[in-house]
């Protein structure tokens, strides 16, 4: 399935493969890699137990996504480990997580979707004319269960901060 016009990259209409993820559902199933002395895996069974965060970018070399991450990074780490919080790009592991050793950023995760795409797929993030990710955020509860989703309309824009942060932090106790 192919969403035509559902984001836009510059005013430039673009189209997303896969259904978007709604409020409510279970998280859809991937599988994304990290360095960390060796590449490992991250799946959404990783992520139970916990309410998750999950940030999607097109690029770490580019400026808004550095700007989310960051953002989210020092929004999150007060709550230390009562929760999961993820980045996830289309970027190498490799450049993850030199990015991350550069910027400090210890409050995240960072997931690479390069191998399969299957992140993009399920999750209906990828952007098919372009092959990267599209900009958005999700929030999970400890079960799984997606209880915010947004999908930001145009990818060079930022996401609405306030209204992830506060879906998460109504779920730590």
């Amino acid at each position: 399935m192919t969403r035509a016009n559902a984001v836009t990259f510059k005013g430039t209409p673009l189209s997303l493969a896969g259904e978007a993820v709604q409020v409510g559902q279970q998280a859809p199933d991937f599988t994304v890699h990290y360095f960390a002395d060796g590449l490992h895996t991250i799946t959404p069974g990783d992520l139970t137990g916990k309410p998750t965060m999950i940030s999607v970018v097109p690029s770490l070399d580019t400026g808004v996504c550095q700007i989310q991450t960051k953002r989210f990074n020092q929004e999150l780490g007060a709550l230390g480990d009562k929760i999961n919080a993820l980045t996830i790009s289309l970027d190498l592991p490799f450049a993850m997580n030199r990015f991350c050793g550069a910027e400090d950023i210890k409050s995240m995760k960072v997931g690479s979707d390069y191998q399969d795409r299957s992140f993009g797929q399920s999750w209906g993030m990828l952007i098919e004319e372009l092959k990267l990710l599209a900009r958005g955020v999700f929030v999970l509860d400890a079960d799984g269960k997606v209880v915010y989703a947004e999908t930001v309309g145009e990818v060079t824009d930022e996401p609405n901060y306030e209204p992830a942060l506060a879906a998460l932090k109504g779920l730590v106790g």
